[in-house]
């Protein structure tokens, strides 16, 4: 099958049933989407499919043909730069495991929303689980992306 990743097109010898994050990490050698918890619970996984979040843990690579997919190695979008350059002001990552999944949904929220409040961002990022608790400091990278923009 065919998948468009980051812009390109590339040929996938997966079967019909492999998880997209099993093809991006072990066929695509793409590590940057973490394995959280394997059952779309974390968000560690997050990626984009035509700008929307999906869980590339539990989402079939051959439900993704014909859509765009977005990794945090492809994002370069302006909301992106803005996301990234945000969190490395306001130290937002701790142990950093989540940041990718994080990063995505943030983007994928900026995208839609230029100017998030409080309970947008809670509730576009309440699906990506931090263990290390930044929660806070997520929030106020969002909105200090969303300035920049």
């Amino acid at each position: 099958m065919n998948i468009n990743i980051n812009g390109k097109d590339v040929t996938v010898n997966a079967s019909d049933d492999t998880p997209l994050l099993w093809v991006l990490r072990d066929e695509l050698g793409m590590t940057g989407t973490k394995f959280g918890c394997g059952a779309a619970l974390c968000g560690a996984c997050t990626v984009l499919s035509n700008g929307t979040p999906i869980r590339a843990c539990i989402t079939p690579a051959s439900a993704l043909v014909g859509q765009k997919i977005t990794t945090i190695e492809g994002a370069a979008s302006r909301e992106t730069l803005a996301v990234k350059q945000a969190w490395a002001e306001l130290d937002v990552v701790q142990c950093g495991y989540c940041q990718p999944g994080q990063v995505m949904a943030a983007t994928a929220l900026l995208q839609s929303n230029p100017k998030p409040t409080d309970q947008d961002i809670d509730n576009a990022m309440s699906g990506n689980i931090c263990r290390c608790g930044t929660y806070p400091r997520i929030r106020a990278a969002i909105h200090a992306a969303a300035n920049t923009l």
